[in-house]
C-alpha cells in the first residue's frame, strides 16, 4: 500500500460523526485547538450534552441508529451544510466503515482516521488474521466447526465483522455447535449486515491485552504501551488499565513489535489498537485490530501525558510525529459506569439521570498524581433512552502506582452521587477491591467466577445492605423539614400529624420495606428502635446521626414531587421510595405475568411457543433487543403458557405484558 504524504492542511471546523461521551471528549480537544465544532443528532438526542457543547448542530431525522448515526450520506451532507472541513468518527457507528471514509474524502473533507484501505484490510477478522500470519504475528489456529471434535472444545464462535461481543458464543458441548453457530450468524447479520462467523479455540483464564499504536504518513509508528482489558461482561470491557500489570519485559517487547508489524502491514495512519489474547503461561495471540480510537484510550493518555485526539488531528493534517513518544509514568485505571443492573442479567436501565456527581472529577487528558477524570455524555437531568449504549461515564484515575490508582478509583466511585437510575457502581467498587484484582490476577473469566458473590448483598440490614435502615431513618427525618418547593401535602408532614404520638413513615429500597418511628421531644427528634443512634442535625438535604459515638453525615436529595429520595453516605448510596399508608389495589398483576423489563424490540420467540405449551422454570421464552444488547425473558416457573402477547418485530414499552405462565400446582 502506497502512502503519499500531503502538505499539512490546516483545519478550521470539525464535525464529530458520533454522540455521547466520545463526541463531548473530541469537542473538548477541538476547542482547545481553536477549531469550530459541529454535532449531529438523532431526534431523541436533540438536547443531548454533545449537542449543547457544540458550536453548531445538524439534525439526523429519526431515532434508531440505522436511520441516523449510521447514515453516512446524511452525516456528510451535515458536514458540508455546517461548513466543516473535517470529520472525526469517534468509536462505533461508522468509525470502521471504509466506504464512509472514502465518501468523506471524496466530498473534499479531511478524514480523521486511518486510510480506507487499512480499515478494509482489518474489517474482517478472518482476512485480518491472514494478513497477520503473513506478517509473522502469532495466531490461534482456526477450527472448522463442521469437523470439530470433542478435543477442540471449548470453542469460541466470533462474527467476522464488527465487535462489542455481538455474534460471539462460547461452545462447550459438541452437540450445540450447530445451533450456536446459527444463532451467532443471525446476531452478526442483524448487527453488522454480515453473517460470516468463524471458530477458534476458547482459551480458559486468558487475558485481554492490547497495544495502542499511533502512526503518521511519514513512516513513524509509535507503540504506546499496553492495556489490560480482561474484566469483561458479555465480551464487553468493564475495567481497563495501563500498563497491563504482570507482563515480563520480553512479553511486553513481543507485543509492541507485533503491534507495530500489524500497523506497517496495512500502511496504517492515525490511532489504532492491536488486541491480543495472552494465555495463562504467557503466550500471546493476535485477536484483531481496531482501526479507530478505543473507548479506553484515556488510560494511555494519562500514563504518557498525551492527548490522542489532538495527535489524531495533527496526523490527519499531514504533520509528522516526533521520532519517539514520551516516556510513560505511573499507572491509570478506568471503570465504565453503566446504567444497568448486573444482578439482573446486566439489564439496561432507562429514565432520567437526576444527579451524576463524582468527587474530585475533572476532564483533563494529562497525568496527575491521584487525579480523577470523568468522560461523560450526560449532565444532571438528562434522559437515558433505549436506542443507544447505556454507558453513563468513564471514570479514570492516574497515580504513581497501581495500588494507589485502584484505591483512589474505588474511593471516587464509592463516594459518587448517582441518582435516578440503577447502575453498576457497586459492582465496580467491589471488583476493584476484590483480592484477585488487587493482586493483578486478571483473566476474562473473572465475572463468570465472581459475579454472584460481587452482586450478593452483604450481611447487615434486612435487605442485606449495611446502612439501608439508617438511610431510611435519615430520609424520614429529612422529610420532617419541608422543602421550599414542596407541595402543601408534604408541608403537612405525612398522614400522622399528632406531635405527641410516634410519627411513622415507611420507605422501600429494593425488596425491603422499613417502617421508621420517631417522636418530637423537647430535646428534638428522637428515633425509636435505633439503639445507639442520636440525631445531631436535620435539614431538608442533610442529616447528621451519631452512631455509638461516631458521627455520620447523610446527604438527602428529593425527586421533585415524586416519592423517590436518594440518600448518600460513607455507608452506601440508596434509592428510597416513600410508601403511602394504604396500598393501591390497582398495583397488582396476574400471577405468572411476564412484563417487559425495559423498552425494546422483540427479536425472537422460542420455537413452538404458543398458548397451551408446557414450559419449565428458567426456560428462555422471548428475546428483547434494547440498548445494543439482547435480553432473555425467562419462564418464572414450570407450568403452562396461557397467553402470548409478543411476536418478533413488536416494539414494547417497559411494563408491557408479554406472556402469562400458569404455574403447575405443587403435589
Amino acid at each position: 500500500m502506497n502512502q503519499n504524504p500531503q502538505p499539512p492542511t490546516p483545519l478550521t471546523s470539525l464535525l464529530v460523526a458520533n454522540r455521547g461521551e466520545i463526541a463531548v471528549r473530541v469537542f473538548r480537544t477541538a476547542r482547545a485547538l481553536g477549531l469550530d465544532t459541529v454535532a449531529v443528532h438523532s431526534d431523541p438526542d436533540a438536547d443531548a450534552l454533545h449537542v449543547r457543547e457544540a458550536d453548531a448542530a445538524v439534525r439526523l431525522p429519526g431515532a434508531a441508529p440505522a436511520e441516523t448515526y449510521l447514515r453516512g450520506d446524511l452525516v456528510i451532507k451535515a458536514a458540508l451544510a455546517a461548513g466543516a472541513d473535517a470529520v472525526h468518527p469517534g468509536y462505533g457507528f461508522l468509525s470502521e466503515n471504509a466506504d464512509f471514509a472514502r465518501e468523506v474524502v471524496a466530498a473534499g473533507l479531511t478524514w480523521v482516521g486511518p486510510p480506507p484501505e487499512a480499515i478494509e484490510a482489518m474489517a474482517s477478522k478472518t482476512r485480518a488474521k491472514e494478513l497477520m500470519r503473513a506478517a509473522g504475528v502469532p495466531l490461534l489456529d482456526p477450527v472448522d466447526p463442521a469437523t470439530a471434535t470433542a478435543a477442540d472444545l471449548p470453542l469460541l464462535l466470533k462474527a467476522a465483522a464488527g465487535g462489542g461481543g455481538r455474534g460471539m458464543r462460547v461452545v462447550r458441548d459438541l452437540d450445540a455447535v450447530g445451533d450456536e453457530l446459527a444463532a451467532a450468524a443471525a446476531e452478526a447479520r442483524s448487527a453488522f449486515g454480515d453473517g460470516e462467523v468463524f471458530a477458534e479455540p476458547y482459551v480458559e483464564r486468558g487475558r485481554h491485552v492490547e497495544v495502542q499504536i499511533l502512526a503518521d504518513a511519514h513512516g513513524t509508528v509509535w507503540a504506546l504501551g499496553t492495556r489490560d482489558c480482561s474484566l469483561q461482561r458479555r465480551h464487553q470491557k468493564v475495567i481497563e488499565e495501563a500498563p497491563a500489570p504482570g507482563l515480563s519485559e520480553e512479553l511486553r517487547a513481543t507485543l509492541h513489535e507485533a503491534a507495530v508489524a500489524a500497523a506497517r502491514a496495512v500502511s496504517y495512519r492515525g490511532a489504532g489498537t492491536v488486541e491480543f489474547l495472552v494465555t495463562a503461561d504467557g503466550r500471546p495471540y493476535f485477536l484483531e485490530m481496531n482501526t479507530r480510537l478505543q473507548v479506553e484510550h484515556p488510560v494511555t493518555e494519562a500514563v504518557f501525558g498525551l492527548d490522542l485526539v489532538a495527535l489524531q488531528l495533527r496526523v490527519a493534517q499531514g504533520e509528522p510525529l516526533p521520532p519517539a513518544p514520551p516516556a510513560p509514568g505511573g499507572h491509570a485505571v478506568e471503570a465504565r459506569l453503566y446504567a444497568e443492573d448486573p444482578a439482573q442479567d446486566w439489564r439496561p436501565q432507562t429514565g432520567v439521570l437526576h444527579t451524576l456527581d463524582i468527587p474530585g472529577a475533572g476532564t483533563g487528558t494529562g497525568a496527575g498524581t491521584g487525579s480523577v477524570r470523568v468522560d461523560t455524555g450526560f449532565a444532571d437531568g438528562d434522559t437515558v433512552g433505549v436506542h443507544y449504549d447505556p454507558m453513563l461515564a468513564k471514570v479514570i484515575v492516574h497515580a504513581p502506582t497501581r495500588a494507589e490508582a485502584v484505591r483512589a478509583l474505588a474511593h471516587a466511585l464509592s463516594r459518587a452521587r448517582i441518582h435516578g437510575l440503577t447502575t453498576n457502581r457497586e459492582l465496580l467498587v467491589a471488583s476493584l477491591r476484590h483480592p484477585e484484582f488487587a493482586a493483578a490476577r486478571l483473566d476474562t473469566g473473572f465475572y463468570d467466577r465472581h459475579l454472584a458473590t460481587l452482586t450478593a448483598t452483604p450481611g447487615g440490614d434486612a435487605d442485606g445492605r449495611p446502612g439501608a435502615r439508617l438511610a431510611a431513618l435519615a430520609a424520614a427525618l429529612a422529610d420532617t423539614v419541608p422543602s421550599p418547593r414542596a407541595p402543601l401535602t408534604a408541608r403537612l408532614g405525612g398522614w400522622r400529624n399528632v406531635p405527641s404520638q410516634p410519627q411513622i413513615r415507611s420507605y422501600r429500597t429494593g425488596d425491603t420495606t422499613y417502617e421508621i418511628r420517631y417522636r418530637h421531644t423537647r430535646a428534638g427528634l428522637e428515633p425509636e428502635g435505633h439503639d445507639g443512634v442520636r440525631v445531631r442535625t436535620v435539614t431538608a438535604d442533610r442529616v447528621a446521626l451519631e452512631l455509638d459515638g461516631v458521627q455520620r453525615v447523610f446527604h438527602v436529595k428529593r425527586n421533585s414531587n415524586k416519592p423517590e429520595l436518594y440518600v448518600d453516605s460513607a455507608l452506601g448510596s440508596y434509592t428510597l421510595t416513600r410508601l403511602p399508608r394504604f396500598a393501591d389495589p390497582q398495583d397488582r398483576t396476574e400471577p405468572g405475568s411476564l412484563l417487559a423489563p425495559m423498552p425494546g424490540t422483540v427479536v425472537r420467540v422460542a420455537e413452538g411457543l404458543a398458548p397451551g405449551a408446557a414450559v419449565t422454570a428458567g426456560q428462555p421464552l422471548l428475546w428483547l433487543e434494547a440498548m445494543k444488547m439482547e435480553h432473555r425473558i425467562l419462564a418464572p416457573a414450570s407450568g403452562t403458557l396461557t397467553a402470548l402477547h409478543a411476536a418478533p418485530g413488536h416494539q414494547v414499552e417497559v411494563g408491557a405484558l408479554l406472556a402469562v405462565v400458569q404455574e403447575e400446582p405443587h403435589p
